[in-house]
């Protein structure tokens, strides 16, 4: 069986190679790059299983690769590494499609198992082409399509993503945990706030000059939509 390969992207060499040492020692293949380009390149000519991706690195940013990649490949998983721990660079990390983050300094047992989870994630999700509704709001989410009413709503990837799992799951209310879960895809408890923030950026759009609001708050637990009539 193939080692999973792990493309390690940063320019800080003493942690660079602490990371390929940590992760050759569990059984995996690296390559190494500690710059944007170099970057950028080794992604296109070669498959990997998993990027960490640090978002300070020099001529291309991380954010800047990271949006590149994700024009041409949608499902390689990629953990942005970054010193940063303001809640704007990870929102804008996970919608340009990071599907984990980590603020150095860290653990590398906490990245080890973050790295398991996002291994053992199907490569993609089964389409539902079935519309999602609740009162005037309908989704399809196979063309990815949100509307209310006569009104067509333009989303994000994760806004959308949050939407929809909102709407799979109407009538039952949802932890913040459980939304970070199954929205962004890893088991990921820190910084929960990424879901309020999320929804106040849906709320604007979905519900904001509408008549009935769908998206509904359940204090001290989490978010909802309900059918209006209940």
């Amino acid at each position: 069986m193939a080692k999973p390969k792990i493309l390690i992207i940063e320019d800080e060499q003493k942690l660079s190679r602490v990371l390929q040492l940590e992760l050759e020692y569990e059984n995996y293949e690296t390559g190494v790059a500690d710059n944007g380009k170099d970057a950028l390149r080794l992604i296109e000519e070669e498959n990997w299983d998993l990027v960490l991706l640090d978002i300070m690195i020099p001529e291309l940013s991380g954010l800047e690769v990271l949006r590149r990649v994700r024009r041409f490949d949608e499902e390689t998983p990629i953990v942005l590494l970054t010193a940063r721990d303001e809640i704007h660079d990870k929102v804008s990390g996970l919608d340009l499609g990071a599907d984990d983050y980590i603020t150095k300094p860290f653990q590398i047992e906490e990245l080890l198992a973050r790295i398991r989870v996002l291994l053992r994630r199907p490569k993609a999700k089964k389409e539902n082409n079935e519309d999602l509704t609740v009162a005037d709001l309908r989704v399809n989410p196979s063309a990815r399509e949100v509307s209310r009413g006569e009104v067509q709503i333009d989303l994000t990837p994760r806004e959308f993503d949050l939407l929809v799992c909102l709407l799979q799951n109407k009538n039952i209310v949802l932890t913040r945990e459980q939304l970070i879960e199954q929205v962004w895809g890893f088991d990921y408890y820190g910084d929960t706030n990424v879901v309020d923030v999320y929804i106040r950026y849906l709320r604007q759009k979905v519900d904001k000059g509408f008549e009935a609001a769908v998206i509904q708050t359940v204090r001290g637990v989490g978010y909802t939509i309900k059918d209006l009539e209940q």
